[in-house]
């Protein structure tokens, strides 16, 4: 084994992404990695590398003939301290890509703190490495300075956020992690009770249930940066726990909730991007956003709007668009201001068919307004000139329908809008734009359940204005629910919650839960909503991915210290991963736990 030098009295002066011209003369001592070593005919250059950046190293013979050797030993990510001076580097060898490229450090002390294994991969990084050795090695891959950057960065958005939310009067409060199961929407991650045998904590979904207590508790406004665990079938943009900026406010409406985020957005974007967002932010409504973008989370930083196209087609000979308007189907049109080839128009119609769609019909639009497709001869002329009117196309412009039942021509033509909005280049890069959807149903029906579920959650209070119909036509009742959409991606979403018990019953009454079960699931809230609740309103932000978005990254797991995959594992530690039987039982998980018990009495 190697013997190892120690730190002793040594001090770190400087970060090694400090230095400038300014300290030319001054004598340093730097601490860090090894990033690059190269051997220049006698004079050793090494790359030193902390969080703080780069500083370049030289070791030569005549400064110190005994460093210089021990210099030979140096490798990739060994542990090293260094003393030495800082001078100008040659010129025509300055390096203007890092802020130190005007500087390096002549070495005359050098002390080898820990050596390293060859890394399983290159830490520079322009280098593509596969995410599963990333994540497997996350302790070299977070020495990458795009993973420092991303972590950076997200810490500044939560001190940011912090600093904004207590300017603006809330307590920053902490709510349990070992709780009560409650329905809210996902799997809860369960905890088995060593103490009380058979019984269980579950994980919060999120803290939905705490920050309404404190509301009613009377503490005004409450925020927390919190973890959430949901135990569900992953997607790309999933983790099994996640982080939340949470806040609550009392005796607000929706306009009150929406303008301290909008502020509270506007405040983080300014003070870590430098960016100035414009407010106040649009407001579509659920409908709306259906009907122009096929979806409730629209990408609003392009145009692209879809069309609704049943009307001109109501007495139409063509059989397609015939059948589907019989079955109480939709016809929506998208325009979009390119010409593509046979090719693409294949491949978009292959797209269609994955989403769901059984066909995607295309139109060509040429100079005075010839239209162009397979389909045309199948038009009248009053349905050509109300086709031309809705979409008033350029030549050169193709027109793709989609008709369908209306979630599939809306879920088809939401995904393809945004294809081809890339596809042409329609899509601006770093730009911001963020818009709020509400009036949401307060229900769906599932399918599956034969029942109504809740769009959002049971705790989502209705419109005021359509409480007379919430038992007799209970699909049109609108919520005072509101989401934020940035890009195309929804943020964070809240709701004005019930406070009345009453109202909460019938609530809870359309959705098959009984007064023994919402006694047993909810009982606690219930109890506390007969205490003066007042009116109270909240909203959560995912901010994984809403920091994964303002640095323009793919995925949440790159803004995420220790990400999990997307089959919700650890490459890292191995999680999840056996236990052994002596907790199993200790946990009354298996059979022969009372037997043990018995067996330590004695």
């Amino acid at each position: 084994m190697e013997k190892m030098d120690l730190l002793g009295d040594w001090k770190r002066t400087h970060h090694c992404g400090e230095l400038r011209t300014t300290h030319l003369g001054q004598e340093v001592t730097l601490m860090g990695w090894v990033l690059r070593r190269r051997d220049h005919g006698g004079v050793i250059f090494i790359d030193l590398r902390d969080r703080e950046g780069i500083t370049q190293v030289v070791f030569e013979p005549e400064i110190n003939p005994q460093t210089h050797q021990h210099a030979h030993r140096l490798r990739a990510e060994y542990c090293i301290a260094v003393k030495g001076r800082v001078r100008r580097r040659p010129e025509g060898m300055e390096n203007p890509k890092i802020p130190t490229g005007e500087i390096e450090v002549e070495a005359y002390e050098l002390r080898i703190l820990n050596t390293s294994k060859t890394p399983p991969f290159p830490l520079d990084e322009e280098i593509e490495v596969a995410e599963v050795h990333r994540l497997k090695y996350r302790y070299l891959d977070l020495r990458r300075p795009k993973m420092l950057e991303a972590l950076r960065f997200r810490h500044r958005v939560a001190q940011a956020a912090r600093s904004f939310l207590d300017q603006k009067g809330f307590i920053e409060i902490e709510t349990p992690f070992l709780t009560k199961s409650t329905p809210e929407g996902a799997r809860d991650y369960l905890v088995p009770s060593r103490l009380y045998p058979g019984k269980f904590y579950a994980l919060p979904q999120s803290p939905q249930l705490f920050k309404q207590i404190l509301m009613i508790a009377g503490f005004d406004r409450y925020y927390q940066i919190v973890r959430c665990f949901r135990d569900e079938d992953l997607r790309a943009d999933r983790q099994p726990e996640f982080t939340q900026l949470d806040l609550e406010m009392s005796f607000v409406t929706e306009k009150d909730v929406m303008d301290v985020l909008e502020e509270l957005v506007c405040y983080v974007f300014k003070n870590t991007l430098g960016v100035e967002l414009e407010r106040p932010f649009p407001v579509l409504t659920y409908q709306e956003a259906l009907e122009k973008y096929g979806t409730d989370r629209p990408d609003l930083r392009f145009g692209l709007e879809l069309v609704t196209l049943s009307e001109i087609f109501t007495q139409t000979k063509f059989r397609v668009f015939a059948e589907v308007l019989q079955k109480g189907g939709l016809i929506k049109g998208i325009c979009v201001p390119h010409d593509f080839s046979r090719k693409e128009l294949d491949d978009l119609t292959s797209l269609a068919n994955e989403l769901g769609a059984k066909g995607l019909a295309w139109i060509k639009v040429r100079e005075g307004n010839e239209l162009q497709s397979p389909i045309v001869k199948f038009f009248s002329e009053e349905e050509i000139k109300g086709l031309l009117e809705a979409f008033k196309p350029e030549a050169g412009s193709t027109i793709f329908f989609v008709a369908d039942q209306p979630g599939v021509v809306n879920e088809v033509l939401a995904e393809l809008r945004v294809v081809l909005a890339e596809k042409i280049g329609l899509i601006p890069e770093k730009e911001f734009k963020f818009c709020w959807v509400v009036d949401f149903p307060l229900l769906e029906w599932d399918e599956e359940e034969g029942r109504y579920v809740a769009m959002h959650h049971p705790f989502t209070s209705p419109k005021e204005e359509d409480l007379p119909i919430l038992e007799e036509a209970p699909e049109k009742v609108r919520s005072r629910a509101y989401d934020l959409v940035l890009n195309g991606v929804e943020v964070g979403g809240g709701s004005i919650r019930i406070h009345r018990p009453d109202i909460q019953e019938r609530v809870f009454r359309l959705l098959k839960i009984g007064p023994e079960e919402a006694r047993e699931k909810f009982g606690f809230l219930l109890e506390a909503l007969e205490y003066g609740a007042p009116p109270h309103g909240g909203f959560a932000f995912g901010f994984d991915r809403l920091v994964m978005l303002m640095l323009g990254r793919r995925s949440i797991r790159e803004v995420i210290a220790f990400p999990k995959t997307q089959r919700a594992q650890c490459l890292l530690t191995g999680a999840p991963a056996p236990v052994t039987m002596t907790q199993l039982t200790e946990l009354h998980l298996l059979p022969g736990w009372e037997l043990k018990k018995s067996e330590k009495k004695q």
